[in-house]
């Protein structure tokens, strides 16, 4: 008998299917584009300028404070001090700074303004007192000190910057606002004599390395202030021509020229101090040779702490450890050429732009004398080396760009977003109040 056939059961029909979407290919981003996009996004935000000035100032201050320390110890022993002599007057100085930062952060800039023409007077005061005899002081052959009692002295130059940036921007500020800086004589008087008058006192104590700062400063103002080329172009020729004749009539200043980019100390040893801060800087390598090991510190170079910190630093924390430094000074200058350049206040683009200029140019004259490149001018490097009578008026400018930082409307905006909106409420212990007869 044969078999049944298997009884097979309809299957259900399919379903048609439904046209899809046709998938787009993912684009993997490129991650160095990625990472550029997030580094120009935190370099625009309002911020950055702020923060930037107040890091780099601080990091430069303290740095500077851990090697002023190594390397005026020696010289401190050899004196019969204690090895943290000089270390602990530059920390009171670097407090008392700070104060004037904070004090200048907080000010209005109407005070800036108001302030302006009392720190010229008072700063123009204290240079005709350092040339009487009995007052002012002379060290390293520059009669530009008033000695104040015990271990302190004050060098009114110093302030003589300060004076001049804020003048000098509230003067062509002033004129900006009365449309007058498009006529020359106007751009020229007073800023030009007034500049003129306080280079002469300076120069009347030998202090070549200032006057350089000031006229630099002078150009900062003319410069923002759109001073056409012929103008820009009088007023330098002028200054190398007077330059030119203070070289030449003092040989010390003429030793000094002759020493860059030597290699040996020279006859009579006159590049010395040359050729020694770029031995410490040789011997220092990538890494250095460890903090408070330097070798060149031990008498070998002239003002290990105060002119030529650079080449300590160079030497103790090397090659890494002087990029760093340049990298702040490089950001700070940054920082200060962006808060001149977004604002719309003329005062805070003059004051900003001169600070900035101030600064950078110190810092260039100085690690330029150190690594050979110009002559040695005897200047500090801002913030960094020994010295209260620099590290103050510093401070105050870095306060300063600070405050106008935080005027900008922008950065304004982003302060009052970021205050604290929470409030804080006691938490009070409710008791049921009971009768006189309970217990």
């Amino acid at each position: 008998m044969a078999g049944r056939a298997p009884v097979r059961t309809p299957r259900a029909p399919r379903t048609p299917k439904r046209p899809g979407r046709p998938r787009t290919p993912v684009v993997r981003e490129n991650p160095a584009r990625r990472l550029a996009d997030r580094v120009r996004r935190a370099w625009d935000r309002p911020l950055t300028a702020y923060y930037l000035i107040f890091g780099a100032s601080l990091l430069i201050t303290a740095l500077g404070l851990v090697m002023v320390y190594s390397a005026s110890m020696i010289q401190a022993l050899q004196l019969n001090l204690a090895a943290s002599y000089f270390f602990r007057k530059q920390f009171v100085a670097a407090v008392l700074g700070a104060v004037l930062l904070l004090v200048a952060m907080r000010m209005p800039i109407k005070l800036h303004r108001a302030l302006s023409y009392p720190i010229l007077a008072v700063s123009v005061f204290l240079m005709v007192l350092v040339q009487v005899p009995g007052i002012g002081r002379s060290v390293n052959g520059n009669q530009n000190w008033i000695y104040l009692g015990g271990p302190f002295q004050l060098q009114p130059s110093e302030f003589g910057k300060l004076a001049l940036v804020l003048w000098g921007a509230d003067l062509l500020a002033r004129k900006q606002d009365k449309r007058l800086l498009t006529q020359w004589k106007h751009m020229l008087v007073p800023l030009v004599p007034v500049t003129f008058m306080l280079l002469g006192l300076i120069m009347l104590g030998g202090d070549m390395g200032t006057a350089i700062i000031l006229t630099a400063i002078l150009f900062g103002l003319l410069w923002l202030a759109g001073a056409p080329t012929r103008l820009f172009a009088g007023v330098l020729s002028v200054a190398a021509v007077l330059g030119v004749i203070l070289i030449k009539t003092s040989p010390n200043r003429m030793a000094r020229l002759q020493c860059i980019g030597a290699t040996e100390p020279g006859p009579g040893d006159s590049c010395w101090q040359a050729v020694h801060g770029i031995y410490a800087l040789a011997s220092g390598g990538f890494f250095g040779s460890g903090l408070g090991a330097s070798v060149e510190k031990w008498g070998q170079l002239p003002e290990p702490h105060t002119d030529f910190i650079f080449a300590i630093t160079g030497e103790e924390l090397g090659l890494a450890g002087t990029l760093s430094v340049l990298a702040l000074f490089a950001a700070l200058g940054y920082a200060g050429i962006r808060v001149a350049g977004r604002t719309e206040d003329p005062f805070v683009r003059y004051a900003a732009g001169g600070v900035t200029t101030w600064i950078t140019a110190q810092a260039v004259v100085n690690i330029g004398a150190v690594l050979g490149l110009l002559p040695i001018a005897g200047v500090p490097l801002p913030l960094f080396s020994y010295g209260g009578s620099a590290l103050l008026p510093t401070m105050f400018a870095i306060g300063l760009l600070l405050a106008f930082a935080r005027e900008e409307p922008a950065a304004k905006a982003a302060l009052a977003m970021r205050q604290p909106r929470v409030r804080w409420n006691t938490m009070r212990r409710r008791v049921k109040a009971r009768s006189s007869g309970e217990r």
